[in-house]
């Protein structure tokens, strides 16, 4: 059944992509693309009930379905739902792009896809594969809107990302080779493949390895000091796409970091390769919060965030034990969601008040009671705050780090929440309570425009006051798979 439901959700993507490049309609595309984004969450949330924590493998081997891999998928397919209802709306005010609107929903179905495949990729190889084909796609994305700014924001992604994927491709050669000095020149090439070398290969190369699949991994993920990409790419690129490339393709490309470090449990380097992950989760909050705090544009705001959270989940998968990971895992979720809300909302005001710029953003909440209150109330869950969602992960990640090996960053990690706090929404006070602006907006937002922002309001707002027990169950069964009880 779970190989019928992941079939399933690659065919209905890919008919929105042909269909939306075939159509040549705007609408139309439109149309498919979210009956797709609506199938897709029905059977993600199906599939995420019906995985076997342990998982399971198809087609000789290639493809595993486990409960980490559905999980992110799960991220993934809520991002892609809030995104295509939201783009409805967004596309429309660009009017001189009416006529290759079909070709945006084909692209981003194209998008969806193939973080739909990345998961669920049993080979290292292909899965690198499948991260880079996120990339190609996703580059049209950045640069759709055929600026100045997107174009080079767009081949800034694709010259630094594909240099980090080539070390990524270069680490995981060099995890296969030390596995041909035990079991001979050819042996399965899989994720259970390389756990079994492991504890019999040579720790020295085993290092390097997975220090190279770090730095190129990581620099998909966006963790400093390889994030440059990222505050580019996400500002620039239209506001759904900013909310795909943040809450959906970082958390795919944590994920091969990750199984990687699960494949190291029990050697001798386990250690030194967690505390690598922790140094650069470390590193990224510290990046973070001094851009945060002297930002002037509102989505590379959003984007340093980004660049924060994925430091968060980087600490707890590197802390490990059953907190760490589990908060980890329920922080992808929360981010994916409060990500969206923030992107959607400066989307939003960056038309209402024609500027990128946070000093003509002003009075929001006058101009826009709704839709601003929705977006205030993202502000302060995206910072950590209760009662939301990201709070309840960030405490459970703390928690674990305290019983780790590295529990010097949980002091470091709660002291930059802090200066983040205070930084961000220093940048909203001013939006929304400072002088007036010169101009008055006239843009009128539509539901469309403040449905999936209340939307995902409204999940992280439940993920907060109530942890399901289920979620817990599930994410605890993830964590026994990784080695994190």
């Amino acid at each position: 059944m779970i190989w019928t439901l992941l079939y399933a959700i690659w065919a209905v993507t890919f008919l929105a992509l042909v269909g939306s490049w075939v159509s040549r309609r705007g609408r139309l595309a439109e149309a498919l693309n979210l009956v797709a984004a609506v199938v897709d969450f029905a059977l993600v949330c199906v599939l995420l009930a019906a995985t076997p924590a342990q998982g399971a493998t198809a087609l000789q081997g290639y493809l595993l379905l486990d409960g980490f891999g559905v999980w992110v998928m799960f991220c993934l397919a809520i991002v892609y739902l809030l995104a295509s209802i939201y783009a409805i709306g967004y596309m429309r005010w660009m009017h001189g792009e009416q006529a290759r609107l079909h070709r945006f929903y084909a692209l981003f179905a194209a998008f969806a896809l193939t973080m739909f495949l990345a998961p669920a990729q049993n080979n290292p190889g292909l899965y690198w594969i499948a991260i880079d084909l996120t990339t190609i796609v996703s580059a049209f994305l950045v640069g759709f809107q055929r600026a100045p700014e997107s174009i080079e924001a767009a081949w800034k992604y694709i010259v630094i990302v594909s240099a980090g994927l080539g070390l990524a491709l270069l680490g995981t050669v060099l995890f296969y080779w030390a596995g041909t000095f035990e079991l001979g020149p050819v042996y399965d090439m899989t994720w259970a493949g390389f756990g079994a070398i492991t504890p019999k290969a040579e720790p020295v190369l085993l290092l390097l390895s997975f220090l190279l699949v770090l730095v190129g991994y990581g620099t998909k993920v966006g963790l400093a000091p390889m994030h440059t990409w990222l505050p580019d790419a996400h500002s620039e690129g239209p506001a759904p796409v900013s909310a795909m490339l943040s809450g959906g393709l970082l958390n795919c490309a944590m994920l091969g970091i990750v199984r990687y470090l699960v494949v190291l449990r029990g050697t001798t380097i386990e250690v030194t390769a967690s505390t690598a992950l922790v140094a650069l989760g470390a590193l990224s909050l510290l990046v973070a919060a001094l851009f945060i705090t002297r930002q002037t544009i509102v989505k590379r705001l959003a984007a340093y965030s980004s660049v924060e959270h994925m430091g968060v989940i980087a600490l707890g998968f590197g802390f490990g034990g059953p907190l760490g990971v589990i908060g980890a895992l329920y922080h992808m979720l929360n981010h994916s969601l409060a990500k969206s809300l923030m992107f959607f909302g400066a989307g939003n005001m960056m038309h209402a008040f024609e500027s990128k710029d946070m000093d003509r953003i002003r009075r929001v909440l006058r101009f826009f009671p709704r839709s601003g209150a929705i977006w205030l109330a993202g502000a302060v869950a995206i910072t950590g705050a209760p009662p939301f969602g990201l709070f309840l992960s960030e405490l459970t990640i703390l928690r674990g780090g305290m019983a780790s090996r590295n529990a010097w960053a949980v002091w470091w990690m709660g002291v930059l929440l802090i200066v983040i706090f205070i930084g961000f929404l220093s940048k909203f006070r001013a939006m929304f309570f400072g002088p007036r602006p010169d101009h008055s907006p006239h843009l009128r937002l539509r539901a469309l425009h403040v449905l999936p922002m209340g939307l995902a309001l409204a999940a992280i707002l439940l993920l907060g006051l109530w942890w399901l027990p289920a979620i817990w169950r599930h994410l605890a069964d993830i964590a026994t798979q990784l080695g994190g009880a």
